[in-house]
């Protein structure tokens, strides 16, 4: 009687973490799939996938199981870059830092008079993130005088989802702004279903810039889409928008 070879019988177990560690480094690394890097790690582990195991690994195993895939043997001629790997080992190994944030004050979330923010961004207080790849979204509350980081979410969960675009529209759906570097359409659909206006940043900014443009924008004019913001609470309609605005 033939045996079912082993490695067909049973797929070996991933733990939560290493799960969302898998998922943020198969992000930063430019056509490379979760299921891809997963089968990559699969081979050169060769049993549980955990924190520990995740440790083990190195730069030189993901150039050669990239290689392979592309059929370099020794994955020299890959099209990643070294520094996306480099990055990519990092994050296996858990040294992912919630680098150049401020401290988070939740009790700000009750600021009389403002609108919640939310940020797409990769790294530091940066608007750099495109919606459906962006690593965490940074939650702010702004009035016209001073905003505050109350939150800080982060999105690898999300390519474990069914529904990864509904998954993130509803990590913000409490927000009333969603400040982007790009969306798509089908995405930007599934946000405003939500409740929540897209507004694309067109380069690379710092939340600094942007929140500082809104607040002077919600103090001297403010446009339809953020009349309508301002006008789904009474006192924020009356204080904000001018007698000339339509």
């Amino acid at each position: 009687m033939t045996q079912a070879p082993a490695e067909a019988s049973a797929k070996p177990s991933i733990s939560r973490d290493a799960a969302l560690r898998i998922a943020m480094a198969a992000r930063i690394l430019p056509e490379i799939s979760v299921g891809q890097l997963l089968e990559i790690l699969m081979r050169r582990i060769g049993g549980e996938i955990n924190e520990d195991t995740l440790s083990t690994i190195t730069v030189t195993d993901l150039k050669t199981g990239f290689g392979s895939a592309d059929g370099e043997e020794d994955g020299e001629d890959i099209s990643l870059g070294l520094p996306a790997i480099k990055e990519a080992v990092r994050i296996l190994w858990g040294e992912l830092a919630d680098d150049e944030l401020p401290p988070t004050n939740p009790a700000a979330a009750d600021m009389p008079g403002s609108i919640r923010i939310a940020v797409a961004s990769n790294n530091g207080e940066q608007v750099n993130g495109h919606f459906g790849s962006c690593l965490r979204y940074l939650v702010y509350q702004l009035s016209p005088e001073t905003y505050e980081l109350i939150d800080v979410r982060s999105a690898v969960e999300a390519d474990l989802s069914d529904d990864r675009n509904a998954f993130r529209a509803n990590l913000i759906n409490d927000c009333h702004v969603l400040l982007i570097q790009s969306i798509g359409g089908p995405a930007a659909a599934k946000v405003v279903r939500a409740g929540v206006y897209p507004m694309k940043v067109k380069e690379t900014s710092t939340v600094r810039m942007e929140l500082e443009r809104l607040q002077s924008v919600m103090v001297n004019s403010p446009p339809p889409w953020l009349a309508k913001i301002l006008g789904t609470d009474g006192d924020l309609k009356k204080r904000f928008l001018t007698e000339d605005d339509e």
